[in-house]
C-alpha cells in the first residue's frame, strides 16, 4: 500500500495483493515464509517504480506466531500457522505448572490456544531439538523487518500478545518464562511503536535502486495498527470492532483492566499504539463464512461474498442459533458440517439452505457484540454512544446493520483498509509529519466516507439475544 499524506488529507493506493494462506508441511500447518517475502519484496519493488520518494515502511501482521533464528540469523524452519493442532491442549497443560488466575494476573491476556506462551510450551513438547538451536524469535512482522532492514526486536504491541509480557511493565515477564523453563535470551528487546528499526539493507537498495529509506516500527500487530486508525471523535464515548477473520470488539483505555472480573469473563489486554491499552474480545468472526465458502467450493459451488451476503438477506429472520466461539470451529475445514453439528447438539434443526446457514452466522455474531458491548459498559462504568467498524469485514452491510440492531448502537463502518491507514499514522508521527494520534484521527474521517447504520427492529433482537442464554453444545 502506497499512502500519500497531503493538505491535512491521506490517500491510499493499492500496489500489490497476494495470497496468504497457510501450507501444510509434514502433517503441520505453516506459513511458506520465503514466498511471503518474495510478495512483500515484490510490492515494494513496484511501489518504488510508482513513487521513488518513499520517506519510510512500516510492518504489520497478525499476532502470536513467530520464526526462530539460528546462530547465524538464518530462519531455521518455516514458521508454524496459529491454527496447528500442535496447540491443542497446552493451555491445560500450562495450568498444571502455573494457575490460570497466576498467569492472567501477570499478563491481562485472554486465554486461546494459540497464544506464543502455548506454542512454545508445544515446540518445548514435540521438537525441543528446534528451541535448542534457536538463538532468536521473532514475531512475524519484526522477522519481515528483520529480512528487510537487519534489526532485531520485539515492538510493543506484537509482543502483547504472546502471554509472555508483563502487561505492568511492558516488558517480558521473568515469572512466566521461569515458571515454564522458556529460554528467555532467546526473546529480543520490547521496543515502543514508533521506534526506527533501521534502513533497508544496501542489497535491497541497490537491486531496487533506491535510496535506504527508514523502516518503522509501527504497531506491527495488525489489530494495533487498525485500532489506530478508528476516526473516532475523542469528545464521545466509543468502542471499535475490527471486522475480519476475528472479530475483535473492545475498548481503548490508558491502563491494563487485570482483575477477577476481566479474568472470569476472558477479557484481553493488548499494548496499542501511543502506550495505549486495548480491552477487548477475541470471537471468530468472519472466518466462520469463508469457512463455509470454501467448504461450499470444494463441494463445487463457487459464490463470491456479494452473492452469499445477498442469499443471507433473502433468508428467514432468526431461525436458529450458535455460539461463534464454539471450540470446534477455530480449526479449519468443514465448517458447514461442524455448525450443523453444533446445531444437532443444541436440539436445533440443520440447515441445508445456503444463504439461510450464513444468516445465522452473522445473526449470531451480532447477538455476540450485543453480549460483549453489554460487559465493556459494566467494565468501565459508562455508556457507549457508538461503535465503530473498521478492516475488511466494514464491508459487509448486513452485518453492521445486524451489529447496530443487536447492540442498539449506532454504528459508524469505515475505513476499510485500517490496519494500513493505522500504520501509515505511525509513520507519520515518528517522522513529524503529524504531531499525535488523535490528529490522525481526524485525519482518517476527513480523508474517506464513513457509513452510519442505526438500530432498527430492536426490540426483536432483544428477544433473540435472550434465547441465547440457553446455547449449550452437548460435547
Amino acid at each position: 500500500m502506497l499512502a500519500t499524506l497531503e493538505s491535512e488529507k491521506i490517500k491510499l493506493q493499492q500496489i500489490h495483493r497476494f495470497a496468504n494462506s497457510p501450507v501444510e508441511q509434514e502433517g503441520t500447518l505453516r506459513w511458506d515464509f520465503q514466498y511471503l517475502m518474495g510478495e512483500i519484496c515484490a510490492g515494494i519493488e513496484r511501489t518504488l517504480a510508482v513513487e521513488k520518494n518513499i520517506q519510510s515502511i512500516g510492518v504489520d501482521t497478525w499476532g502470536v506466531d513467530y520464526g526462530l533464528l539460528d546462530e547465524n540469523g538464518q530462519l531455521l524452519e518455516n514458521p508454524y500457522h496459529y491454527r496447528d493442532s500442535r496447540n491443542n491442549g497446552m493451555v491445560e497443560l500450562a495450568c498444571q505448572t502455573m494457575p490460570r488466575e497466576q498467569i492472567y494476573q501477570n499478563t491481562g491476556i485472554q486465554f486461546l490456544p494459540f497464544n506464543t506462551l502455548f506454542q512454545l510450551i508445544a515446540c518445548k513438547r514435540h521438537t525441543p531439538a528446534l528451541l535448542e538451536k534457536a538463538e532468536t524469535l521473532l514475531f512475524m512482522p519484526n522477522l519481515i523487518m528483520y529480512y528487510l532492514c537487519g534489526d532485531i526486536c520485539a515492538e510493543y504491541t506484537i509482543a502483547s500478545t504472546s502471554q509472555m509480557m508483563n502487561m505492568a511493565t511492558g516488558q517480558w515477564s521473568r515469572e512466566i518464562l521461569d515458571a515454564f523453563d522458556l529460554p528467555g535470551d532467546i526473546l529480543p528487546s520490547i521496543v515502543p511503536s514508533g521506534s526506527k528499526a533501521g534502513v533497508i539493507k544496501s542489497q535491497l537498495t541497490q537491486k531496487w535502486n533506491c535510496d535506504p529509506i527508514p523502516v518503522i516500527s509501527v504497531g506491527t500487530h495488525d489489530s494495533a495498527s487498525a485500532v489506530a486508525a478508528v476516526p473516532a471523535n475523542a469528545q464521545t464515548k466509543w468502542a471499535y470492532l475490527s471486522s475480519g477473520t476475528w472479530s475483535l470488539i473492545g475498548l481503548e483505555t490508558s491502563e491494563p483492566v487485570i482483575n477477577q472480573a476481566t479474568a472470569k469473563l476472558s477479557f484481553t489486554n493488548e499494548g496499542g499504539v501511543e502506550n495505549t491499552i486495548r480491552l477487548m474480545k477475541n470471537i471468530m468472526g468472519l472466518w466462520l463464512v469463508q469457512e463455509s465458502r470454501r467448504y461450499w467450493a470444494e463441494k463445487g459451488c463457487e459464490l463470491n461474498y456479494s452473492q452469499i451476503t445477498e442469499m443471507a438477506s433473502n433468508s428467514l429472520p432468526f431461525q436458529a442459533r450458535i455460539d461463534p466461539d464454539y471450540q470446534s470451529f477455530l480449526s479449519p475445514g468443514k465448517m458447514v458440517e461442524k455448525i450443523n453439528a453444533f446445531l444437532r447438539s443444541t436440539r436445533q434443526v440443520e440447515i441445508d439452505d445456503k444463504g439461510q446457514l450464513i444468516r445465522v452466522i452473522l445473526e449470531s455474531l451480532a447477538v455476540r457484540y450485543y453480549q460483549v458491548i453489554n460487559i465493556l459498559e459494566e467494565l468501565s462504568g459508562a455508556k457507549i454512544d457508538v461503535l465503530h467498524i473498521v478492516g475488511g469485514g466494514c464491508q459487509n452491510e448486513l452485518l453492521n446493520q445486524f451489529a447496530a440492531n443487536a447492540t442498539g448502537k449506532k454504528v459508524i463502518a469505515g475505513p476499510v483498509e485500517a490496519a494500513a491507514l493505522g500504520n501509515v499514522l505511525v509513520q507519520a508521527i515518528a517522522g513529524g509529519r503529524i504531531d499525535s494520534l488523535e490528529q490522525g484521527r481526524k485525519i482518517i474521517a476527513c480523508s474517506f466516507d464513513l457509513v452510519e447504520f442505526e438500530p432498527r427492529d430492536t426490540t426483536a433482537w432483544e428477544k433473540y439475544a435472550e434465547s441465547f442464554s440457553q446455547l449449550n453444545a452437548i460435547e
